[in-house]
């Protein structure tokens, strides 16, 4: 992709708009909250003071509409506390010396860069910080002012973690929208499976929902028992659905039996909306009454020749009506072996630090954003102060908010953030220049502003970023700056710090592209260790902790696509010609890996019972299926095409020997490794 079609693609992006469901009682609520802490500080110490809690309030509420699982007051708390303590500090040092306030702007900015590898929301709120604390640092006038203004600032925090708690929507929706998108995903699933035997599952509703089930030991008590007992089913349905539908173990492409198998997953397909509907509103389970005959139809093992087809049938059934139960509304809670217990945020400290030293090399993407941002911050900073503008700080403000650890994000921010804050800072003005507000009604309308911003901010960053902008424009006019003053000189400070933004990626990159071959390489490793853990399994069905393993290799293998697929949608939108791997390999290889990774699926569906007969065979194709892969992996990281000739020598010497289910499954797999390679040599 040229340069230019880069931009505009990053700028389209930028600018878009998505239809979201909006959440209004929760923007109001926040808004409540902000509202509350600005009347209360102005009448109490006056409107600079009342301008720092407002930014304390303002960011803690933005941080509890982040995608993060932890409860939403601990968010709003450490929001809170933290930009108190980055703005004391960023005082201590202007107060030494502007060189000192620098350094501490380095330090700070370069931190929050490292802070995205612990996770967005981490991230979002170390950038926050910095980005704010530029501007709360020209509030004070002394040391005890400085501890005046931070501690107002946390007390925002505290205010909007009060009201959540006092004031609960929804509680639980977050969890519950988590778990009910994974059950309707699969209901599409089995839908699609009707039509497509070999339609393609997206895990990430699933590892969504595996996320949003981790809770710490508080949650533990007060959580719905419907949120806890379904996730588990239902991810053994999904390997059941795809047997059942596939020709090689389910039934024939056509005839009575294909005919039974539609009418099953179309049963299924209705029994699991039904279970996401209860979830998702808290309400029984309502299964309509022609899928649960559907699924109690005698002629099933009739119909469907094969053993491996029957089974999953029976084994769909049980599932689906395990489903329905554990769905239901109940007072049951959870035994302690039921529970993903999430550790305490302050325990989690230690491995986070331990995380950001780890990217300290030379390669990693994450320093490489480190140092982008914070050389950015310090020039921004510099040069906005050297400029006979005033309000200097605009621009590291609007480098840093904008930056991000990849190219597409980086640019379509700092297009949307110039965007946003033109349309804004021009509608705030007209306001002001219309009504003349005072400190009272300067407030109103910044509250009304946020409330906008918190409404909106998950349609688009365009949209939020207007809000944002009339907010500040409002809140420094009710700290006593005319828009005279910050009007014009936001709006060419904010150009200069997304220019600064754009050129710190294209002299200083981390582009992906180059990486998709490692991507490529570690999907292929953790799904080749998924098939001979599958494998294993059947040379031992009595092995201790087999089902531990396969659960391992399976999240490791999702883990691991979802990697490589977020590699290629960035890649995708870089200027930057590919380095050994082109785009058609990426697709062809990346649908060989699905092909993989099915097949092994398709075996774990069909894992025999510990009291089963061992299949001796199955350990030697297990052993070569894990050294083969890995061997494979290190091919395709030094640019060589793989070959599988171990894994079909294996096939064909235990071809004899086999399972049927076992040598149909080998055989999909070795399929899956040679479409790869076809994939590869291609593109070699």
């Amino acid at each position: 992709m040229t340069w230019l079609r880069a931009l505009k693609v990053t700028a389209r992006a930028g600018l878009a708009l998505e239809r979201r469901r909006l959440e209004p009682l929760v923007a109001l609520r926040a808004a409540g909250g902000l509202a509350l802490v600005v009347l209360v500080s102005n009448a109490a110490f006056g409107p600079a003071v009342a301008a720092s809690s407002a930014f304390g309030a303002f960011q803690a509420a933005i941080a509890t509409f982040q995608r993060s699982w932890r409860p939403r007051p601990t968010l709003a708390l450490a929001s809170g506390v933290s930009l108190a303590v980055s703005t004391f500090l960023a005082y201590l040092a202007a107060s030494a010396h502007q060189a000192v306030f620098v350094a501490l702007l380095v330090l700070w900015t370069f931190l929050s860069g490292l802070a995205w590898v612990v996770g967005p929301t981490v991230g979002l709120m170390a950038s926050s910080n910095v980005a704010i604390m530029l501007v709360t640092v020209t509030f004070p006038t002394s040391v005890a002012g400085a501890a005046a203004h931070a501690g107002v600032i946390a007390a925002g925090g505290v205010v909007q973690a009060g009201l959540i708690v006092l004031l609960p929507v929804r509680r639980w929706g977050a969890q519950r929208d988590a778990l009910a998108d994974a059950l309707a995903a699969e209901a599409d699933y089995a839908r699609r499976l009707r039509h497509d035997p070999y339609a393609p599952f997206d895990p990430v509703p699933l590892m969504t929902a595996r996320s949003a089930a981790a809770v710490t030991r508080r949650q533990a008590r007060t959580r719905p028992a419907e949120l806890h007992g379904v996730r588990g089913v239902a991810e053994r349905i999904r390997p059941v659905l795809a047997s059942l539908a596939d020709p090689a173990v389910g039934a024939p492409e056509e005839g009575p039996g294909r005919d039974r198998v539609r009418e099953l997953l179309a049963a299924a397909a209705a029994v699991l909306d039904a279970a996401a509907h209860a979830v998702r509103y808290g309400e029984p389970v309502a299964v309509p009454p022609d899928a649960l005959a559907a699924l109690r139809t005698p002629d099933t093992a009739a119909l469907l020749a094969k053993p491996p087809a029957r089974r999953a049938a029976a084994r769909l059934a049980a599932l689906l009506g395990d489903v329905v139960e554990t769905a239901a509304p109940t007072d049951r809670r959870a035994s302690p072996e039921e529970l993903r217990t999430r550790p305490p945020l302050l325990t989690l400290v230690p491995g986070a630090v331990r995380d950001m030293r780890a990217e300290l090399r030379a390669d990693s993407p994450f320093l490489r954003h480190a140092v982008r941002v914070s050389a950015v911050a310090a020039t921004g900073y510099a040069v906005g102060t050297a400029l006979p503008l005033g309000h200097g700080y605009w621009a590291p403000l609007a480098s840093v908010m904008s930056m991000r650890p990849d190219f597409s994000q980086t640019y379509a921010r700092s297009v949307a953030r110039f965007g946003g804050t033109l349309l804004g800072v021009a509608l705030a003005t007209g306001v002001v220049q219309a009504t003349d507000p005072g400190t009272y009604t300067s407030a109103g309308l910044a509250v009304f502003c946020a409330f906008g911003m918190y409404l909106l901010m998950r349609t688009g960053y365009a949209a939020a970023q207007v809000c944002v902008s009339a907010y500040v424009v409002f809140l420094l006019g009710m700290a006593g700056e005319a828009w005279t003053q910050t009007v014009p000189e936001r709006v060419l400070l904010t150009l200069l710090g997304g220019v600064l933004a754009m050129l710190a990626y294209a002299v200083y990159p981390a582009w992906e592209t180059p990486r998709l071959r490692t991507r490529l390489a570690d999907r292929l490793t953790a799904t080749g260790r998924y098939a001979a853990e599958v494998l294993a399994g059947y040379a031992r069905p009595d092995r201790p902790g087999r089902g531990g393993a396969v659960r391992e290799a399976v999240l490791a293998t999702r883990s691991a696509r979802v990697a490589w697929q977020e590699a290629v949608e960035r890649a995708a939108h870089e200027p930057v010609r590919h380095r050994g791997l082109s785009r058609a390999a990426a697709d062809g290889a990346g649908e060989a890996l699905s092909r993989l990774a099915r097949a092994a699926m398709l075996l774990e569906a069909h894992l025999p019972a510990r009291s089963a007969a061992p299949v001796p065979v199955a350990a030697a194709l297990a052993e070569v299926m894990r050294l083969a892969t890995e061997r494979g992996a290190a091919d395709i990281r030094e640019r060589r095409v793989p070959h599988w000739d171990e894994v079909r020598a294996a096939l064909e010497s235990a071809d004899a020997q086999q399972d049927p289910l076992v040598r149909a499954g080998a055989r999909q797999l070795l399929d899956a490794l040679e479409e790869l390679t076809d994939a590869l040599d291609d593109d070699a």
